[in-house]
């Protein structure tokens, strides 16, 4: 699936452009620092549209909730990066800015009406089957969302279904009389299911070591770092009315609830105290980051850890900083964990390197066992496909997956789909998930079915095509301008 995935990306982000606000327990996921150029305002702008950091994030942090649901929460920064989906969430915020400029050369607006009809009919904002507005704004609070960011995020969202409505995809009947056709292609099948639990294999250290020996460099330590660090603790200190009304008069304008409102003085307070105390705080790490850089800190102030992705008691930002310093510049700038802020210096790169088979046993053991058991059960359904005799089906189509109960949904989903392709009457099919299944058809015949689902596949798959021409046909009309770096 993931090899599949990432050779399609390209149809992946069109189709979850379009998709609605995805934000409800998503939470924050970042990636660390980037340079920018002379606009640090915005990270691109498009036409007349300007996409912001914040937007950014939020489209990263969408994103990668998506694709960690598709996985089945086993989904991570390691496969975000090689996805790209850094760049898939820069694509997704141009895209919809040149939508956008389409919107506005067409003078389309959202009304108050209709935003309002939309935010109240989202499930997670109903009580007892209505809308209750204390609910959504806990909901919005709860997710760290502004309700006037929000409103904005579903507005926009609203303006680019208008603008895509005005251009409708169209069904001929000789389509449609194609796709009938094809969910009305039925199958008896006498099929018979293959799976791990049927082989038994040899787990010895001499079979794994035979095994090892042909993949062994696919087993490697893990780049680690030698460092020395200084830790500044947070600064806490007192402040008078005086000192703390001065900081709320200069900073009004941030201070405000989750309705966009100023909060008042005296319940501003805890927070200026916690922002004075940052900015505190930042401003001693500094000093002594200058001092230790100059070698005029004590021995007794400094402490030694080796860190790597594994071991890493700082965060992933600071492994990012950390795994950038090199011997010519082996010093950081302060680094934010938590409250307290660290300097690191780094000692030694310890670079990965093969691991020795007892390293690598735990690890490699199960996979020896999928490979070998499903190379196994390949080479018995090779062996039995033209005689085996199996379990007997009605005239089941390629929507029948609930009928195969000895088979999971997905895996039931994926035969029929790959049962329904097979030019072979007789053969076997090797599934995903390690599982084969032989099959023999015994009859076929056409039923007289009609589509009737309104997740029609043929919009689906004209537009997909449509919206990838219009995206083009805008990036030549648009211009874009990224002025962020690293991605």
């Amino acid at each position: 699936m993931i090899t599949w995935m990432q050779k399609h990306k390209k149809y992946l982000i069109i189709t979850i452009w379009i998709s609605t606000i995805a934000f409800v327990g998503a939470g924050f996921v970042g990636w660390g620092q980037y340079n920018y150029g002379d606009k640090a305002g915005a990270v691109a702008k498009v036409g007349s549209v300007e996409i912001t950091m914040g937007e950014l994030q939020k489209s990263y942090s969408n994103l990668y909730a998506q694709y960690s649901q598709m996985f089945k929460g086993e989904f991570d920064e390691e496969k975000a990066k090689s996805f790209g989906l850094q760049s898939q969430a820069l694509n997704f915020l141009t895209q919809q800015a040149l939508v956008l400029n389409l919107a506005k050369s067409y003078s389309l607006e959202v009304s108050d009406e209709e935003l309002l009809n939309e935010i109240t009919s989202k499930e997670y904002f109903l009580k007892d089957g209505a809308f209750d507005k204390e609910l959504y704004k806990d909901v919005l609070s709860k997710n760290n969302i502004k309700v006037k960011e929000f409103e904005a995020d579903v507005k926009k969202e609203l303006l680019i279904k208008k603008t895509l409505s005005l251009l409708p995809i169209e069904i001929k009947e000789s389509e449609q009389k194609i796709l009938d056709t094809a969910i009305s292609i039925a199958d008896k099948i006498n099929y018979k299911v293959l799976n791990a639990n049927q082989i038994t294999l040899n787990t010895s250290d001499e079979s794994l070591k035979s095994f090892w020996q042909n993949i062994q460099n696919n087993f490697m330590s893990e780049v680690s770092y030698d460092i020395k660090y200084i830790k500044h603790e947070k600064v806490s200190n007192e402040y008078d009315d005086a000192v703390l009304n001065e900081y709320y008069i200069e900073n009004r304008p941030s201070l405000k609830d989750s309705d966009g409102k100023i909060i008042p003085f005296e319940e501003a307070k805890e927070k200026i105290k916690y922002e004075l105390d940052a900015k505190e705080s930042k401003k001693e790490a500094l000093k002594k980051y200058v001092l230790y850089k100059k070698g005029e800190i004590d021995a007794s102030e400094l402490q030694s850890a080796t860190v790597s992705a594994s071991n890493n008691s700082f965060g992933i930002e600071a492994l990012e900083v950390i795994s950038k310093l090199t011997s010519a510049a082996p010093f950081s700038k302060p680094v934010m964990v938590g409250d307290d802020y660290y300097t690191f210096e780094l000692l030694t790169i310890n670079p990965a390197k093969p691991k020795s088979f007892e390293e690598a046993k735990e690890e490699l053991l199960p996979i020896y066992l999928s490979e070998e058991k499903n190379a196994k059960l390949v080479e018995l359904a090779k062996n039995s496909f033209a005689t085996f005799n199996g379990e007997t089906t009605d005239f089941i189509t390629a929507n029948d997956s609930n009928l195969l109960t000895d088979l999971t949904k997905d895996e039931a989903d994926e035969f029929l789909s790959l049962l329904f392709t097979s030019k072979n009457r007789r053969g076997y099919i090797n599934l995903e998930s390690g599982t084969v299944v032989m099959y023999n058809v015994l009859e076929q015949k056409l039923l007289n079915n009609t589509n009737t689902n309104s997740n029609n596949p043929i919009v689906r798959l004209k537009s997909a095509m449509f919206n990838e021409g219009l995206i083009k046909n805008l990036q030549n009309k648009y211009k874009t301008e990224i002025f962020i770096k690293g991605i």
